[in-house]
């Protein structure tokens, strides 16, 4: 009981100061779109890690979320697109429930944007266009993983892994079947900037029925 008060005391004296300079309406671009990607763009500018990482909930036939990291692999006009394997939870989960929320993270920006939207497949030429770019190791190991399936032990993966090598040593890997991209289509966004004394700017574009056009509001912390 001591360790866990101790433990209860450590995380609730875990802080942060946001210091960062604020956030004003009259800086945000008309289009959350153009807004992402000047923030984005400001990401990869400070060199972050990964600044394409985000996290991606979905909820499943049975109504119960779940989330991950994922990395996108496309921001257009018509929404955000990342890659995986279909028969896996989530793509079973988007299969049943084909809506998705979205967070991305800098933490070093102190910048959070949220996004909410429908879901659908993306084309089959986007998805081999993309395969065919991605390193040759990464597609033998769409092949031989059959992602949350459960596996005897890592031997039986790197097993299969070997496998694939065998099959296709000479040739190109094709594209799997079951693999493929996820277009979100964003109806809502957030940007998040982190301020002094937890008073954070934060800013909503909900999609204006039916001129499509964007509102932009101000939310309280």
């Amino acid at each position: 009981m001591a360790q866990d008060d101790a433990q209860e005391r450590s995380l609730a004296d875990l802080r942060k100061d946001y210091m960062a300079r604020g956030l004003d309406e009259s800086e945000l671009d008309a289009d959350p779109i153009r807004q992402f990607r000047g923030w984005f763009d400001a990401a990869l500018d400070a060199g972050l890690t990964e600044p394409n990482a985000m996290t991606l909930a979905t909820v499943g036939a049975d109504g119960r979320p779940s989330a991950r990291m994922v990395l996108i692999k496309g921001v257009s006009e018509a929404g955000f697109v990342f890659y995986t394997n279909y028969e896996s939870r989530k793509g079973r989960e988007l299969a049943a429930t084909p809506w998705a929320a979205l967070v991305f993270y800098w933490a070093e920006l102190e910048r959070q944007v949220r996004i909410e939207g429908s879901v659908e497949k993306a084309s089959k030429e986007e998805a081999v266009r993309y395969f065919s770019r991605r390193p040759r190791k990464s597609q033998l190991g769409a092949w031989a993983s059959h992602q949350d399936a459960v596996v005897a032990s890592r031997s039986f993966l790197e097993h299969k892994f070997k496998k694939m090598e065998e099959k296709f040593q000479g040739n190109e890997v094709p594209l799997p079947p079951y693999w493929g991209g996820f277009l979100i289509i964003p109806k809502l966004f957030e940007f998040w900037q982190g301020r002094e004394d937890r008073l954070h700017d934060r800013f909503r574009y909900r999609r204006q029925e039916p001129k499509e056009d964007w509102l932009i509001e101000r939310l309280s912390p």
